[in-house]
């Protein structure tokens, strides 16, 4: 079961680099996070109660309800575009995703690591990739924000492969960590929607002191 959610996972990543909306962007973002929730309930049966607790909250509380909605405020609060406005065409997109997925299956078949499994490795790369990837490939600030917070679900699941063993620290440090990002880009989204109509990386070249 864990195994056809990290294969939706993946899929949801390649629909990613295919959508043109910024909701659909925000849809999907949900939507890993819910997956992450199932994952982390089914994988991490070995932790402690309020370890677990805590990841779960963490999961369905905050990276599923909360920082979409905020996501969405700060959209309807700037007024921007619905487009994402990516550099390349959909074809392209797809294409350079599913290479970085079969990369990624393919340097996954040359290291061997009986703490990880491979499709753990391989999902957590391929979201960090296709994170990166989507940075690079969209105009919008938000977009970028949005990329972040996949390269954020890579690094989750690359813990969830560990979870049994890893401390509540961690789960404090990530979500702090999401918490802080979210929270400093938003205030930077609120105050260059003052200056600016749409929050395109370019326009950020005419920003002067």
């Amino acid at each position: 079961m864990t195994n056809v959610l990290l294969i939706v996972f993946i899929i949801s990543l390649v629909y990613l680099g295919i959508a043109n909306r910024l909701l659909t962007f925000i849809t999907i973002i949900a939507f890993q996070s819910f997956i992450l929730f199932w994952v982390t309930l089914l994988e991490l049966h070995d932790m402690s109660t309020g370890n677990l607790v805590f990841i779960l909250i963490e999961t369905i509380v905050f990276k599923t309800v909360a920082v979409p909605a905020f996501l969405v405020h700060l959209i309807k609060k700037n007024k921007m575009t619905r487009d994402a406005e990516p550099f390349l065409h959909n074809f392209t997109s797809l294409m350079s995703i599913t290479c970085i997925i079969v990369a990624t299956i393919v340097l996954s078949y040359y290291i061997s690591d009986t703490f990880i499994k491979k499709i753990y490795f391989v999902v957590a790369l391929s979201t960090l990739f296709i994170g990166l990837f989507i940075i690079a490939t969209r105009s919008k600030i938000i977009t970028h924000v949005m990329g972040y917070l996949i390269i954020e679900n890579g690094v989750f699941v690359l813990s969830i492969a560990v979870g049994n063993e890893m401390p509540m620290l961690l789960n404090m440090g990530i979500m702090l960590d999401i918490f802080a990002s979210v929270l400093i880009l938003g205030i930077f989204l609120n105050k260059i929607g003052n200056v600016i109509k749409d929050a395109d990386v370019h326009q950020l070249r005419h920003l002067k002191d």
